[in-house]
């Protein structure tokens, strides 16, 4: 008997802590209009940082095409805006 009390207050006492942070975390949530005047705050979101990301993704991508098409070793390029003739040892 007393472990059938022991184990309802547990879950009584676990059950109540659930309900209070549930609670909490309700409260504390941000409204809708919060989230997106957070969401135009973050960094990122201009124009000019779009483009300039969008064009490293570019580069990126362009250096990985190259590199799969071809024998050289690109990882030891010395400039990586020109397309070709590799700074270092080749494969």
């Amino acid at each position: 008997m007393g472990f059938l009390r022991k184990a309802l207050i547990s879950v009584a006492v676990l059950g109540a802590w659930a309900g209070v942070g549930s609670a909490l975390f309700v409260f504390v949530t941000p409204g809708e209009e919060r989230v997106q005047a957070i969401l135009k705050e973050m960094p990122g979101q201009d124009l000019r940082s779009r483009e300039e990301a969008a064009r490293t993704k570019q580069l990126v991508m362009a250096a990985l095409q190259e590199a799969a098409a071809t024998q050289e070793n690109v990882t030891w390029r010395k400039n990586w805006q020109s397309g070709g003739g590799g700074g270092g040892k080749s494969a």
